[in-house]
């Protein structure tokens, strides 16, 4: 971040799309544009040499996709934000992207009030599911067929399922600790559990998990 301003990339395909999301970065004084990206690559490139606070990220691109580029990023450069911004809703994708470390998934009909929600809130560390991915979620809970044998094994203690709850809705580790009475290190201790017990290496990953693997309910005290 240079001053108040966030430094973004915009990952995609279609340089319409690019141009346009240039466009409505440039309305936001908070935001600041310091590159583009055609395919995976040149993001994972491009996240090494501006080091930016945040990448919109298309999911299916020419070359190396979106997922792929997300995990050399997550790996590379693990203060970079990353929102999934893609023409694709479906859930074997959302889960895939946030399970590869994408803070926020959205679907490039969203609204501007929206989008920079989801911005602000990802550079912040904060988990960002819309309703409409939360909905996707919790079908894909109701009809799933194809989950990680793993999550069998999976041994949650009550208290890290109470945590997790409250990673689903948004809550940061101070405010989960007041809640519950605990030490803001205790909860992060329990959410580094959480993450090595579902194989998640951030919060929307974890949420994403929790909810489509039907661990959680969302919005559930």
């Amino acid at each position: 971040m240079t001053g108040s301003r966030y430094r973004v990339v915009i990952a995609d395909d279609h340089l319409v799309v690019r141009e346009g999301l240039k466009l409505i970065l440039e309305t936001e004084e908070d935001f600041e544009l310091v590159g583009q990206a055609q395919d995976g690559a040149t993001a994972v490139q491009l996240a090494r040499d501006v080091e930016p606070d945040l990448i919109l990220m298309d999911l299916r691109m020419p070359g190396m996709g979106g997922i792929e580029a997300i995990e050399q990023i997550r790996d590379a450069n693990p203060d970079t934000a990353v929102v999934i911004l893609t023409t694709y809703d479906e859930d074997n994708l959302m889960v895939r992207g946030l399970r590869a470390g994408a803070r926020g998934y959205l679907l490039k009909d969203v609204d501007r009030e929206t989008l920079f929600h989801t911005m602000r809130a990802a550079v912040r560390g904060n988990t960002v599911l819309s309703a409409e991915a939360v909905s996707t979620l919790l079908a894909r809970s109701k009809s799933n067929n194809d989950a990680d044998p793993s999550f069998a094994s999976t041994s949650l203690t009550p208290r890290e399922l109470q945590i997790l709850g409250a990673i689903t809705r948004g809550r940061r580790n101070k405010d989960i600790g007041a809640d519950l009475g605990i030490t803001e290190r205790t909860v992060k201790a329990h959410v580094s559990s959480i993450y090595a017990k579902l194989g998640v290496a951030s919060r929307a990953a974890a949420a994403a998990t929790a909810i489509s693997e039907g661990l959680v309910s969302p919005g559930s005290p």
